[in-house]
């Protein structure tokens, strides 16, 4: 009798706890998919220590900023199959991802969950020397998770508009303010935390989204806006788009072209709040448009089906293209 082949194992390193959001959605979803054809060893990407790795052990997961975490140090040891980094990328700030530099120098291949806004410009930037590596992915979200909510939208004239998310730098939120504060006759809510406010804005807290209470205090909320200048590719888009909400944002969040997702430029107050008004007077039925053309896209491309078979070829995958390390920084 023919002996059954050993499972190829990926140890994989991401966030992976019960929330139905990212990070802990991806390392759980991803996971889900990759049992179905590989043995999976889950860490968290701050443990400390090093991994051991097999023959045929792949090593994928999210490196950590410190140099001591697990993802860092398991890159380094000799007799990997594969390693493959799994990261959100932008270069909008350097510092964002200049603690990949030594991971990317271990890897095979880097899984860059991006927007088309940073990938398609990779090459003018200081990171151009890692695309030979990058594989542009784009996240996603479970509709069962993100049911829509959203069933009639507010009157011309008094929509309101919602933002999801901390005030960490790359999020921009004093421009948010800014935009507050030339439409005060607009309404702007923040669901979300963070150790400075957004003056103009009115908190509602941090919010279980897998409750109803919350999705009903979303559900008064028209538009999801967001106006980083450096974000990579913030589920809370997709998340809005699952509920019925039709997201506005600046092209720096990582999304442009998508007929439903509506962009206003960074920094510029007056030219943005010229289409948020736009947005305030449009008939609904243009607002439903969106709305069953967002749904589409969820559907068709922004699955978790498509973001795990991606990293699936990746394992299968012998590429491992060399990179120009001439001007790589200084390794931690």
């Amino acid at each position: 009798m023919k002996q059954k082949e050993t499972p190829t194992t990926v140890h994989f390193v991401y966030p992976h706890g019960p929330r139905i959001s990212t990070p802990d959605a991806i390392g759980r979803k991803v996971s889900e998919r990759l049992q179905e054809r590989y043995k999976v060893v889950l860490y968290n990407w701050d443990e400390l220590g090093a991994i051991r790795p097999g023959s045929d052990d792949v090593l994928l997961g999210h490196p950590h900023p410190a140099p001591g975490t697990i993802f860092r140090r398991s890159a380094k040891q000799s007799g990997w199959k594969r390693v493959i980094v799994l990261s959100p990328y932008t270069h909008g700030s350097v510092d964002c991802d200049a603690f990949l530099v030594p991971a990317i120098k271990h890897c095979d291949l880097f899984l860059a969950i991006t927007g088309s806004y940073w990938y398609s410009s990779i090459n003018r930037s200081i990171f151009s020397k890692w695309l030979p590596k990058m594989v542009h992915v784009e996240l996603a979200v479970d509709r069962k998770d993100f049911p829509p909510i959203k069933t009639h939208f507010n009157e011309p004239g008094h929509r309101r508009f919602l933002y999801i998310g901390h005030t960490l730098g790359y999020k921009n939120t004093a421009y948010l303010s800014e935009l507050a504060r030339a439409m005060p006759e607009a309404e702007i809510s923040w669901m979300g935390s963070g150790k400075i406010g957004i003056p103009g804005v009115t908190p509602l807290g941090v919010q279980d989204f897998q409750t109803e209470q919350a999705r009903q205090l979303v559900a008064e909320h028209d538009f999801m806006i967001t106006v980083g200048n450096a974000d990579p590719n913030p589920t809370t888009i997709l998340e809005a788009m699952a509920w019925g909400l039709i997201p506005v944002c600046t092209p720096q969040s990582g999304y442009v072209g998508y007929p439903g997702i509506q962009n206003v430029p960074l920094n510029d107050t007056g030219a943005a709040v010229s289409i948020l008004r736009r947005l305030q007077d449009i008939p609904e039925q243009r607002l439903r448009e969106h709305q069953a053309v967002n749904w589409q896209m969820l559907d068709e491309h922004f699955t978790w089906d498509r973001f795990a078979a991606q990293i699936e070829e990746t394992i299968e995958s012998h590429t491992s293209p060399p990179v120009d390390q001439t001007t790589w920084y200084q390794e931690a």
